[in-house]
This record gives C-alpha cells, structure tokens and sequence, in this order.
C-alpha cells in the first residue's frame, strides 16, 4: 500500500465506518470457513487494469473507482461506500497467427459494489472512461473465509484450499477466483475479514 493511498484511506475513514451494506445472499451450505452463497443481482462500478502485477492492479483500481464515487461523475454526486471491495484477476489468451500460437497476458479487474437503492438507470455517469457500470446477476459463489495480510502468498493459499473443499464436494467451478475485501488497510490484520469466492455452478 502506497503512502498516497494510505492518505486517501484515511480521508474516507468516516464513509467506511458506516459502510455496512453488502450484496444480499442466501447461505445454502456452511461447514467451517467454507460457505456455498446464493447471491441476489447487485451492481458493480468496475475498471480493469492491464498489468501482471496484482497489487498495482489493486492500488490503481482502486484510485480509479475512489474518484468515481467521491464525486467524479457527470453530476458531482458522492455514492456510499459498501464492502466488500473485489479483485479479479484473469488470463487472457491473445490469439496470433498460425492459430495454434497464443501469449498470455493478465489483466486485474477491481469493482465496488454500487449502494442497492441505485439501479443502472439512476447511477450517475462516471468522467474517467475507464470505469463501467455493470449489472452483476444472480450467482452460486463457493467461499473461504479468514483473516491476515493482503498478500499474493496468502490468497493463493487459499484460493487453493478453497478449491481442494469445492472437489470434496463434488462442485464444479465455472468462474475466475475473486478476492473480497471488507476492511480498510489501517485495519490491524489480524481483525481483518477476507474472502476468496469461486463461481461454482
């Protein structure tokens, strides 16, 4: 976490101690720190950033929806922060010719989830271009939940024990990995709360 974001966390401390609203769910299976979630639609404002480095991905997501909801949108209006905030990153496959050739190349998507009082008719217009608007629909999301540091080592560790549960249960993964955090980074990071979902079917 870079000083200028840690700045910026601190200005909106008051917006996040009140940001309780998440998107609304129905657990249809508990065991532990494992869930299966059946989630009602919700609306996102999203940006994706192009670059393999996840917490640069993050940090720059991050300023880019910030600036969104704290007022740069084509009718100056702030929206309330919500929690969590998720991360996503996905593998893109870059065709070239002859078709059997292709590169790879990662891309981080980073998203709020939008207040449920809005819909996508009365959420104002973001300026910068590079966050959308989008409707999330309903989905089934197998979920690990814990505590600790915001780490690559730390999710993918559990990323993986997620995904060892979701085969035990004879589950069938249909989605990217999504990293959801609930907490701001001057959090001690032991009362942190973070989840990876996985979209299963």
């Amino acid at each position: 976490m870079t000083y200028r974001n840690l700045i910026l966390f601190l200005v909106i401390l008051p917006a996040c101690a009140m940001a309780t609203e998440e998107p609304k769910y129905t657990v249809t299976k508990s065991d532990g720190d494992f869930e299966v979630r059946r989630y009602e639609p919700y609306i996102v404002a999203q940006t994706v950033v192009d670059t393999t480095d996840t917490d640069e991905g993050s940090n720059e997501g991050f300023r880019r929806i910030a600036g969104y909801i704290f007022g740069g949108n084509k009718v100056r209006q702030k929206i309330a922060m919500t929690a969590p905030v998720t991360t996503e990153r996905s593998e893109k496959i870059a065709m070239t010719a002859p078709v059997i050739t292709a590169k790879q190349a990662a891309s981080t998507a980073v998203s709020f989830v939008m207040p449920s009082e809005y819909t996508m008719e009365t959420l104002p217009v973001p300026d910068d271009t590079r966050v959308t608007l989008r409707q999330v629909p309903s989905r089934t999301m197998a979920v690990i939940t814990f505590s600790g540091r915001w780490t690559d080592e730390n999710f993918q560790e559990h990323t993986e024990e997620l995904k060892q549960w979701i085969a035990r249960q004879k589950l069938k993964i249909i989605g990217d990995p999504v990293i959801a955090r609930y907490n701001p980074p001057f959090i001690p990071f032991f009362f942190r709360h973070n989840e990876v979902q996985i979209p299963i079917e």
